[in-house]
Parts: structure tokens; sequence; C-alpha cells
């Protein structure tokens, strides 16, 4: 398209929810409760797993690697939804936006990536138990949580590079409540085509990829199960491991019905509503069913706080 004699946008405005001032101060009032939620989840299971030395195994810290990242996957786009919900012109910067884009899609294709690790690490304790201390000891562990991050930050690097290169000169509204791919390129005054392409394609492959390796794992944990004799041990065996894979099912029903799929025009109403999902409700999940459903992390949890009452009842008496 010619961008010539057309005014450059420099800032975007989000439109979020719209509605009556009642509805967004309730909308505001319920995204707030589960981001807070949220934060405090994670970083109770970061601080558990730090503080708990029995729970510095392979399982843990790559737990503790996924609450650290749910922190900054809702930081990423959630304050902004907060904004939106109290006012109805909430702008930022095309490089605001831009940023924005390639943090949240990194931390999204580290999720990807991490969740496809901690189903392989399930399967090596499950259906390996005999080798599983040597297939993934400590430095093992370490590599797959730093390739994890590593190989999700380089992931979107490309596509935010050509959309860093697109001309935006109107309208400068996004139909969103962060910038999200298809309202970028939508609002582009530009030729999209090729960096749609690349970058759907590149965000189906890591997620349907990753999506299979986790399955594969589970699939074949499923099979171990069911060959072992007692009941009892059978049932034991599935809730190490259902509590993960209810977040897996969560996360990847959402964003597979968001991104696996090629360019078209959508309906945005419903983009927004999914995306709240995967944006908040996941990350509040995660923490809520570690945690809730762990026993050892629940002891552990009980442990450093009966620690911490009886040396804060202790100081308490010296004065």
């Amino acid at each position: 398209m010619d961008v010539t004699n057309q005014t450059t946008v420099t800032e975007f405005i989000f439109l979020g929810f719209p509605g009556v001032l009642c509805l967004r101060l309730t909308l505001f009032v319920m995204f707030l409760m589960v981001y807070l939620l949220s934060l405090m989840g994670n970083t109770l299971i970061i601080f558990i797993v730090f503080m708990d030395i029995t729970l510095q195994t392979p399982m843990y810290i790559f737990l503790g690697n996924l609450s650290f990242l749910e922190i900054w996957y809702t930081t990423a786009t959630v304050p902004k939804l907060l904004a939106t919900c109290l006012s109805q012109v909430v702008t930022i910067s095309v490089s605001g936006c831009i940023t924005q884009y390639y943090f949240f899609f990194s931390m999204g294709a580290t999720e990807c990536i991490l969740l496809a690790v901690m189903a392989y690490d399930r399967y090596l304790a499950i259906c390996s138990p005999l080798r599983y201390s040597l297939l993934m000891s400590f430095q093992v562990c370490l590599r797959f949580s730093a390739g994890s991050w590593i190989g999700g930050f380089i992931a979107p690097l490309l596509p935010t590079i050509l959309i860093s290169h697109l001309n935006f000169c109107g309208p400068q509204k996004i139909n969103h409540f962060f910038c999200d791919s298809d309202p970028i390129f939508k609002l582009s005054c530009s030729d999209t085509f090729l960096v749609e392409t690349l970058g759907y394609t590149c965000t189906s492959v890591l997620i349907l990829s990753s999506f299979l390796l986790t399955m594969s794992s589970y699939g074949f944990i499923v099979v171990t199960i069911i060959r072992l004799s007692s009941q009892k041990a059978q049932k034991k065996t599935f809730s190490t491991c259902a509590s993960h894979l209810t977040v897996v099912t969560i996360y990847y029903g959402t964003i597979i019905f968001s991104y696996v799929r090629p360019p078209a025009k959508h309906n945005f109403t419903i983009g927004k509503v999914i995306s709240v999902f995967y944006c908040m409700v996941t990350p509040l999940v995660n923490p809520l069913i570690y945690t809730l459903r762990n026993k050892d992390v629940k002891k552990a949890f009980r442990k450093i706080l009966s620690r911490k009452i009886f040396l804060l009842t202790r100081n308490l008496q010296r004065f």
C-alpha cells in the first residue's frame, strides 16, 4: 500500500473491553483479584522451592522456573488490561507495542518449551526410575531450564524485527487489551503477508511440536501406569503428573484455538475473551493446582511456616 502523504502513527489506543462504567469497574475488581492472587501464588511457590532443600530437585526447579515465568507473563499484559477498565483512553507507543509483543510471545514460547520439558521429566521419573538420577541430573536440569528460556526468547525474534519495519498510518485503535499479532497486522498500512505467514508458521510449529512432545511423554506415562500391578500404585503414580496435565490442557487448549490457524479474519471479541484464559487464568491455576494437590509442597510450606512462627515467637519473648 502506498503510504506517502499519510500521517505516521506514533501511538496506539487500546479498546479493551468496552461497556458502561459499572461493568468496567466490576471487570477491574475481578481482573485485579485474579492478578494479585496469581502473583502471590507463584511467588509463594518460588519461595517454598528456594527455602526447602528437599524440594530442590529437577521437578520443583522446573516448577520454580514456571512460576517465575508466569509472574512476568501476566505482568506483560494485565496492567494495560486493568487500565482499560478504568479509563477509555489508554495509549501505548508503537515501539512500546512492539516491545510488548516480543516479550509476550517470548514468554509464551518459553512456557511451551518448559511444559514439554516438565512432561519429559515426569516421563523419565515414572518410566525410567532407576536411571532418572543419571538422565535428569542437576546439571542436565539447569541446561534444560536455560535452554527453555533461550529458545523461547529466540523464537519470536525474526517476526518482531519484521513487524518493527511495518508502517502504521491509521487508524490507531487496537481492538484488544495488549499488542497481539492480529490487531497489529490489521492496523498496518504495509504489506503484511510475509510477516503474517512467518509469524503464524513459527507460532504453529512451536505450539504443535511442544504439544505433541508433551502428549507423547504423557502417552508413555499412561502405558506405564496401566502396566503397574497394584491399583494403589497406579493411583499414586498418576497423581504425580495429573496436576501438570491439567495446566497443560487449559493452556494448550486456549493458545491452539487462538494461534494455530492460517492468517484470517476472526471475531476480536471472542479473541479477547480467550486471551484472558491464557493471560490470567492459567497463571493463577498453576500455583493453585501445584500447591493444593501436591503433598510435598504443602508439607514444605507448613514446615517453613512453623519455623517462621517459632522464630517470631522467640524474638517476641526476648522483649
